[in-house]
């Protein structure tokens, strides 16, 4: 019978440790855990735009009933639709439908102002609420920072092809923009210009409209669809785009 060395024990000291990387889905469960605020935040935002559409569209006959006949009005009247829109109470397409609709032209610029406006708003709500999500990551997920920080360059790509996709809604990407920490003038410049297509296309439907709620109906048909599916594909191409100069 052979005998054969015996093979020492190797340290365990001696061996490469292997780290296993924390999964993203795993530091957002157990983030929200112990920060349930913010879980209810991203509901809310996630929810509620839906829960105000049907709300709107079942009760919008008392906008016949509001004349925007002076400064102090108008003023009023941008300070509340920008908390609609902030506090994620309406989506921002039916809002601009419904401002084409019932107030033309010169409800325009109120709702320019009113959407920088909610920007602001939603943008601070969730900086307030995902306090400390952004480090908490980078710790579970140590090359996330060099990521983020090779493409700080070209962060404003990133916003406005965010903002230009019909499938990412306004209150959603402020929670985003905010939880990544993005410098809100920077959101404010590049997120504007991304979500005029959108804007100016809902608000020339309701402009154009015979009823609210054909207004609403008219956004489903053939045409519009081709409109979403264009700005969706300019969407993706400039995500993609982005992240493949990133990465370079």
């Amino acid at each position: 019978m052979l005998n054969l060395p015996r093979l020492s024990k190797i340290p365990d000291d001696s061996l490469p440790k292997m780290t296993k990387k924390a999964s993203i889905f795993k530091t957002f469960g157990e983030y929200f855990k112990a920060h349930p605020a913010a879980l209810i935040a991203w509901l809310w935002v996630t929810i509620m735009p839906g829960i105000g559409s049907l709300i709107l569209l079942s009760e919008y006959d008392w906008l016949y009933d509001i004349n925007l006949t002076n400064k102090i009005q108008h003023t009023l009247f941008t300070l509340a639709l920008a908390c609609l829109m902030g506090l994620a109470l309406l989506p921002t397409t039916l809002t601009s439908i419904a401002m084409g609709y019932f107030f033309g032209w010169w409800g325009l610029p109120d709702l320019l102002i009113a959407y920088v406006l909610a920007n602001f708003l939603g943008y601070y709500l969730g900086s307030k609420l995902n306090i400390d999500f952004l480090p908490i990551l980078q710790k579970r997920n140590p090359e996330l920072k060099d990521q983020l920080d090779k493409r700080a360059g070209n962060i404003g790509e990133l916003i406005f092809f965010i903002r230009i996709s019909p499938l990412i809604p306004f209150a959603i990407s402020n929670f985003l923009f905010a939880t990544l920490d993005i410098d809100l003038t920077k959101v404010i410049r590049y997120g504007i210009p991304g979500m005029l297509p959108r804007t100016l296309i809902a608000f020339g439907t309701g402009l154009l409209a015979n009823s609210f709620l054909d207004a609403k109906k008219s956004m489903n048909d053939p045409v519009q669809w081709v409109v979403l599916v264009i700005l969706l594909t300019v969407s993706f191409w400039g995500l993609a785009r982005y992240w493949k100069i990133a990465k370079s």
